[in-house]
């Protein structure tokens, strides 16, 4: 399967620019965060990327959300058996 930037649905606080991008890299969004900040604060070329970032990336996926709210699912039950044992 193709790996795909994406804005996320379940982690955003405006509009899942950093939570995709967090995703995306496997590393917490919170940095992507912060480094956005910093950007802003350094002339305000942060500014203007996001607003591109967050008109050109597509939303994730219902179907992704979906399988990942599964996977959780099942790795919860496995883990609840393991204990029981």
């Amino acid at each position: 399967m193709k790996k795909r930037l994406y804005k996320s649905r379940t982690d955003k606080k405006l509009t899942g620019v950093c939570g995709g991008i967090g995703k995306y890299f496997g590393i917490d969004p919170t940095f992507i965060r912060i480094a956005w900040v910093v950007f802003c604060l350094a002339g305000g070329s942060g500014v203007f990327a996001y607003i591109i970032a967050a008109v050109v990336m597509p939303e994730e996926p219902i179907e992704d959300i979906k399988e990942q709210k599964i996977e959780n699912i099942e790795n919860i039950i496995e883990a609840e058996k393991v204990e029981e044992q």
